[in-house]
């Protein structure tokens, strides 16, 4: 079948770097084309290029077999070319109505015609099993129902192309098998789909044809039949992947954390458990279980009641500061909105947190230079330009700069709130080997991840929560997946919340 929309040697440069190589890609009619590819392969670059967001630098592209240009997204998307986006595109002040008819309001003679709109949404909404009031703000949206507020809105515009951008990166299992179940629908209905994750088992589940891009070029397309998860990720790094996780940490015996009946109102309820040196402890559970509430009441960013111990020494409740200076640090799980300053450079972000040590009165710049000169050596984090702004970073570079800046607070207890969240699979085993490396230097690790593998592979305790309470613990070979729902639905036999 000829394609709807076609890249022919499609490059691209910003300023003098080039980031896509001579790039063809196409989609066809009532099929799922995946795009794969680690952070920084050009995955993005190409969807922008496809949506009308980027004009190529050089090569062509092809709307029904004829050379087209945009002139920008609205323009594809008035050709029925339409993109969901990782970072939402929504006007957080509006309501979820006047977002999915943002420029296309229906109307009633000269007034707007709320009640088919709302109507409307709440049917958009509906087969996304998503049950919002089209009235809400999107500001007052959870992070998962924003992202089914961008997916209802593109599915309303009856796309012929629909361009994802890890649209399931926040979604929960239930809510990504009915996002799946949509696109199966809209791919029978003769829809093209450009689809991309780093979630190499939906790729296997979902997809017809596969193209995998390295540093911006063209590695392969073939058949998603037949093209194993491990088979991919090797045509996404380059290399051998045989063991994705290191080796688990045992930690020693002395216990460097005390958490004792602490309560974050309305969110967790006498939560209690310990950390010993050296440790990797796992925090599992479903979404709105409590884990992140608990973790920033740990740390200050929540009020919270209850004890916190470092080392026997108790610290004073909300506050970061304390907790800091205790050897305590967290990292977000939003890097975007509180982990980085997105519009501030590399060194800025960087040093934030340890500024003491480069002057009191005045900031030592060459000394805060070299310490970018050692995090981007030590961390791997890839930079086409040093005085690149945070967000011009891929999501995995991001990821990077994040912890780096953490470490260089010198903390001797981190908690890192999903790793690896929108990050690809060779990033990801970088990230691990550096917990693994935390750990072997005497730092303890506490891992909060919605990835049951994650959780199982690097943690040699296990937490499980559910409905904001410590539901059970888990050790050795007693961690399994089967053994976390259990007690994060409440269903298992429960155990001793601390050791």
């Amino acid at each position: 079948m000829s394609a709807i929309l076609e890249a022919r040697g499609v490059t691209r440069s910003f300023g003098p770097i080039k980031v896509l190589h001579g790039v063809d890609f196409s989609l066809v009619p009532g099929e799922v084309h995946a795009l794969i590819g680690e952070n920084g392969a050009g995955k993005s670059t190409t969807m922008k290029i496809l949506g009308g967001y980027l004009s190529p630098t050089d090569g062509e592209l092809l709307l029904d077999g004829k050379p087209v240009r945009f002139a920008d997204q609205k323009e594809a998307e008035e050709a029925g070319i339409l993109m969901i986006h990782q970072e939402f595109n929504l006007a957080m002040q509006l309501t979820v109505e006047e977002n999915l008819f943002l420029g296309r309001e229906k109307r009633k003679g000269l007034f707007l015609d709320h009640k088919a709109m709302q109507d409307e949404a709440r049917t958009l909404l509906e087969r996304l099993d998503c049950h919002i009031d089209p009235r809400t703000r999107i500001r007052d949206l959870s992070v998962p129902n924003r992202q089914m507020v961008e997916i209802a809105r593109a599915i309303g515009r009856n796309a012929r192309v629909l361009i994802m951008d890890e649209p399931t990166a926040v979604l929960t299992g239930r809510e990504t098998d009915v996002l799946l179940d949509q696109i199966e629908r809209l791919k029978s209905q003769g829809a093209a789909i450009l689809y991309t994750s780093h979630k190499l088992d939906e790729i296997a589940r979902i997809a017809d044809r596969v193209t995998v891009l390295r540093d911006g070029a063209h590695i392969t397309t073939r058949a998603a039949e037949g093209f194993t998860e491990h088979a991919m990720a090797e045509a996404m790094v380059g290399r051998e992947l045989s063991d994705l996780f290191p080796a688990k940490a045992k930690g020693a015996d002395d216990v460097v954390l005390e958490v004792d009946g602490l309560t974050v109102p309305g969110k967790v309820r006498d939560a209690s458990f310990t950390l010993r040196r050296g440790e990797v402890l796992g925090f599992a559970g479903l979404v709105g279980a409590g884990r992140t509430e608990l973790m920033e009441g740990i740390v200050g960013l929540r009020p919270a009641t209850g004890s916190v111990k470092v080392n026997g020494k108790a610290i004073k409740a909300g506050s970061v500061l304390a907790a800091r200076e205790a050897g305590l640090v967290y990292l977000t799980e939003d890097r975007k909105e509180k982990g980085l300053l997105l519009g501030k450079s590399l060194t800025e972000n960087l040093t934030l947190l340890a500024l003491d040590r480069f002057g009191k009165l005045r900031i030592d710049k060459g000394a805060e230079d070299q310490a970018l000169t050692k995090a981007i050596s030590d961390f791997d984090i890839r930079v086409k330009d040093r005085d690149m702004v945070a967000g011009s970073l891929s999501g995995g570079n991001q990821q990077k700069l994040l912890l780096a800046k953490t470490m260089l607070a010198e903390p001797q207890i981190v908690i890192i709130d999903e790793p690896t969240r929108g990050i690809d699979i060779g990033t990801k085993q970088q990230i691990y080997d550096f917990i693994a490396a935390l750990a072997a230097e005497g730092k303890s690790v506490i891992v909060v991840s919605s990835e049951l593998p994650e959780v199982i592979g690097l943690a040699s305790r296990v937490v499980v929560m559910g409905r904001g309470h410590i539901a059970g613990e888990l050790s050795g070979e007693d961690i399994t997946e089967d053994a976390i729902l259990r007690r994060a639905m409440g269903v298992g036999e429960l155990t001793g919340a601390s050791a």
